[in-house]
């Protein structure tokens, strides 16, 4: 879903699409649209983890991890991956732990480590990937020194049936975070999400309702 948050909410690399392509073709023809007007970050190459990776920012500021499916081992794929920098670089073990544990339908699938003579802290997470209510998601660390972090340029949007759940989840993201207006709120980890009744979508495309549930 994508809104127009005008010149305050800008997306950066703290929150990338990682995107698994199932041929050599289709990383390069992404990577070529996508770098066109763009920046890149790590340029595409092959590296230990794939033989056809590259992590790009395209042109609207949105960043894209590209790699190569894994032969019998992974399928096409994209998701959000989460890199946790400055003060909650460390932290991304404890996010997926709690995400995890909040949600139903979700579990830990993987979690790799840097280890010592790593460009990066031991026991930081250099790759991870688990799902939430059945959405899979990819989370980091990195020790670097980024000028980015965790913003409302890219939030995680959660759509509820009961006003039961929109306060449980609210009252749970918001501990040791941050609330917002219109159902925006920041998590103790930094990470913004939008918590929206499962009507909204309905109510704002009847004339009679939105504009009772559009801010003026």
């Amino acid at each position: 879903m994508g809104l127009n948050g005008g010149p305050h909410f800008k997306p950066n690399p703290s929150i990338s699409f990682f995107t698994i392509c199932e041929s050599g073709e289709e990383v390069d023809r992404a990577w070529n649209l996508l770098s066109d007007a763009g920046k890149v970050l790590m340029p595409l190459d092959s590296y230990p983890w794939s033989d056809r990776y590259g992590w790009v920012e395209d042109r609207y500021g949105v960043s894209w991890q590209l790699s190569l499916a894994k032969k019998g081992l992974e399928d096409p794929d994209i998701f959000p991956a989460l890199m946790f920098v400055g003060k909650q670089n460390g932290n991304a073990e404890k996010a997926i732990n709690f995400y995890t544990s909040l949600f139903k339908n979700s579990n830990v699938e993987l979690i790799a480590r840097y280890e010592a003579g790593d460009h990066d802290t031991a026991g930081n997470v250099k790759y991870s990937q688990f799902y939430i209510d059945g959405c899979r998601f990819g989370a980091m660390d990195s020790s670097m020194s980024h000028a980015f972090a965790f913003n409302e340029g890219i939030s995680l949007v959660l759509t509820c049936d009961t006003q039961e759940e929109i306060d449980f989840y609210w009252l749970n993201l918001t501990e040791g975070g941050k609330e917002s207006q219109c159902g925006w709120c920041q998590d103790s980890f930094g990470v913004w999400w939008q918590i929206i009744p499962s009507t909204l979508s309905t109510l704002m495309t009847d004339p009679d309702t939105a504009p009772q549930v559009t801010p003026p």
